[in-house]
């Protein structure tokens, strides 16, 4: 007998055991047992689906069988037809060697093969297959695990795999509390891994997948809750602003009214600050709500009561826009000790990767003396030689963007633990808050201030005769109105890849090529995809565009060095850049007023929250937004994602979209929550009972007993789920 540590080869021939390796990353049987099928075939199915290329499994009646001798060659082919009743399909085999014997007519098995023509009949040659009185061993069974390819085995060579290690293993550790099993109605481990493998019915899958749904989000929620449970325990130093410092100044100056949710969520911070307990909390809010107003407003009273304040952003473009707004938002007051300066002033430095050797010298000087009460960097802050004399508070911008690890690297460098506010721009809906941030509490500013114009978006198919040429036509009857636009690209160059922030999607038409032993869907006839737009090859086709004639035309990307990329976007938020060619570094924060117009191309490759995320670049002046979602499909097939965009400004209704549309892995991603936190049954929207069970219950396990010492098998995944975490953040350096 085995347990799930056991490694593949001491149960499986090596040389199968080497493919799953090699294949798929399954070195163990526990690894094995957690490679669920991604469908389930019925014994009753059809051949109704079968056409040229497709990649077909499928069960079906041998309805007559021949051999002949082959004219060109010695030996024998078999030609067989098999059938489901409805509709026939011809099968090949050149070698009637060891087939002919068992394809006899009214034999059942379970076929598998890519589908081609000869003679104008539909066909497979040489299918692979497996007989159902051999699948079945005995006991009948009316649904068929269907895996995912691993390497050249058939999807019933990994089901016989899955089947031997399951007849070996010993009874599986339970991790969930035997009174929460009960109380939820869950079966236990053992019986859900067999319910997944080896089910007799749709019923069993559907009880077997919400048992470990449920386990999924039992695990992480336990992680979080031990998590927020060491954070409650910690002690710091309450920080508050005093009066007629820095905060009550900045207050005074501000040239506009805070909305009804700036105030409150000031409330909260200022609150949770005073105390004694490290803050924690999560701020989301909508493209150009007026998070960065709150998180100076934190930052100050930080300062005010003696401490400093960092703040992490994801980019070098957005640290130096930061760096750039706050400073000419503070003013004088970001003057401290310097000629002209406030007499309660304090300081702004910004620390980035490719600053020169002087530049980060004056700077890391500024951060460890105290000099510097606020200071704003990318990932250079978090570097083992930047030194804080007071740090205080903890403010990370986009944090999708980084891992939990990058945002502890940061609270480590204060002397006693900081408060800590992060905030994202992506909306998040409740559910994904409450699986990747549950150990913070959650603030949301769903108010936009006044002055926030509409933006209009429309799509634009580059195909259809003279649209896109209309759309370089629109941007200059913008930029003749005094305004200005973005044109955003996925790549840098053609030689390029794709540019690192770009969340880039297969095509829409594409198949799926990781199917059941072999690609499905696939056209080998069909043309390549044009390659994606590039910021090169799009800006000169701009410039020798005669509609774009006259117009300052420039470009930015992240690969230009720091001084030039920071002098291109003063240029463009002074005016004097009319269209700016960009990759997606311009998504967050960058803030021009005068921008009214964006065009997107390959549009319809990016995720919808991006593209929400992009657009939101225009319409912050006052002006009218209009953004232009430009893809290079069928002009006449619908695009859900760009349609989706297209019909709604909503943030929380696109993320939902966005969540429903992609591999949730991708937005609770590596990211957040390591290798391991690729979900395999809990779907975050249509699971939300279960998650929020799931978490009181977690709470209040980690609540009596917090080093979970009466639930080794509990600890031991939580375990393994936290040290996948730190190694996922080793290996991004």
């Amino acid at each position: 007998m085995y347990d799930e540590s056991t490694p593949l080869t001491k149960v499986l021939d090596k040389r199968e055991a080497k493919k799953f390796k090699d294949s798929r990353g399954i070195a163990t049987v526990g690894d094995l047992l957690a490679y669920w099928p991604r469908r389930y075939q019925d014994r009753e199915s059809n051949l109704a689906a079968a056409r040229i290329g497709s990649y077909i499994v499928a069960v079906a009646e041998v309805k007559s069988a021949t051999t002949r001798a082959m004219k060109a060659r010695r030996g024998k082919m078999l030609q067989a037809v098999i059938t489901d009743g409805s509709k026939d399909l011809e099968i090949t085999f050149f070698s009637a060697y060891g087939h002919e014997g068992k394809l006899v007519p009214g034999t059942r098995a379970l076929f598998a093969g890519k589908v081609s023509s000869f003679n104008n009949r539909l066909q497979l040659a040489h299918p692979g297959y497996s007989l159902l009185s051999d699948f079945d061993r005995g006991d009948r069974r009316d649904l068929i695990p269907i895996y995912k390819q691993v390497g050249n085995l058939h999807t019933w060579t990994v089901t016989e795999c899955v089947r031997m290690v399951l007849d070996l293993l010993r009874e599986s550790p339970e991790p969930i509390p035997e009174e929460i099993l009960d109380r939820r109605d869950l079966g236990d481990r053992t019986s859900a891994l067999r319910g997944i493998h080896t089910p007799q019915s749709h019923a069993e899958v559907d009880a077997a997948r919400r048992r470990m749904s449920y386990e999924e989000a039992f695990i992480l929620q336990v992680a979080l809750a031990q998590r927020r449970a060491r954070q409650s325990a910690e002690s710091t130093i309450a920080r508050s602003p005093r009066p007629g410092g820095l905060l009550d100044a900045f207050d005074e100056r501000l040239p506009f009214t805070l909305t009804a949710g700036q105030v409150e969520v000031g409330r909260t911070l200022a609150a949770e600050m005073a105390r004694d307990v490290p803050m924690h909390r999560l701020l989301q809010g909508e493209v150009g709500s007026g998070k960065t107003v709150i998180a100076v407003r934190a930052m100050l009273a930080a300062v005010d009561s003696g401490g400093q304040a960092a703040l992490l952003a994801p980019t070098e473009v957005l640290a130096m826009q930061h760096h750039r707004s706050i400073t000419a938002m503070l003013g004088d007051l970001a003057e401290g000790g310097m000629l002209g300066g406030s007499d309660i002033g304090t300081r702004v430095t910004l620390l980035t990767g490719s600053m020169s050797t002087a530049s980060r010298r004056k700077a890391m000087l500024d951060i460890a003396s105290g000099d510097a009460g606020i200071v704003i960097g990318t990932h250079a802050l978090i570097q083992e030689h930047v030194s804080f004399q007071d740090l205080a508070l903890v403010v990370v911008d986009e944090q999708h963007r980084f891992g939990v690890e990058q945002r502890d690297a940061l609270r480590g460098k204060a002397a006693q633990p900081p408060h800590v506010l992060v905030m994202t721009a992506t909306p998040i809906p409740r559910t994904v808050a409450m699986t990747v941030f549950g150990d913070m509490e959650t603030s949301t500013l769903s108010e936009l201030p006044a002055g926030r114009a509409p933006i209009t978006t429309h799509v634009v198919p580059e195909g259809k005769p003279g649209w896109l040429q209309r759309t370089w036509q629109r941007i200059a009857e913008e930029v003749a109105q005094g305004r200005q636009a973005y044109v955003v690209c996925p790549r840098i160059g053609d030689d390029d890849e794709p540019d690192e922030e770009a969340e880039i999607f297969a095509p829409e038409a594409a198949g799926d090529t990781d199917g059941d032993g072999g690609a499905e869907d696939s056209d080998d006839d069909a043309p390549p995809p044009r390659p994606l737009a590039s910021v090169h090859r799009v800006h000169a086709d701009l410039v020798a565009n005669p509609a774009l004639e006259g117009l300052r035309i420039e470009i930015l990307h992240g690969r230009l060095p720091a001084d030039e990329k920071d002098g291109i976007m003063r240029d463009f938020a002074s005016g004097g850049i009319d269209v700016l060619v960009s990759t997606t570094v311009i998504e967050v924060g960058v803030d021009v007023p005068r921008a009214s117009v964006m065009v997107v191309m390959d549009a319809d490759r990016f995720g919808v929250s991006q593209l929400h995320q992009l657009r939101g670049r225009v319409g912050r002046g006052g002006l009218p937004g209009l953004c232009l979602l430009v893809h290079s499909g069928d002009p006449e097939t619908p695009h859900e994602r760009l349609d989706a965009v297209a019909g709604t400004t909503d943030g929380f209704e696109l993320a939902r979209i966005d969540l429903r549309q992609r591999r949730e892995g991708d937005i609770l991603g590596s990211s957040q929550h390591g290798v391991r936190s690729q979900l395999q049954f809990l779907h975050v929207l249509e699971d939300e009972d279960l998650i929020e069970d799931a978490r009181e219950d977690a709470f209040a396990v980690v609540a009596d007993d917090p080093d979970l010492t009466a639930h080794p098998r509990l600890a031991e995944l939580v375990h393994a789920r936290v040290d996948a975490e730190q190694a996922a953040y080793l290996e991004r350096g």
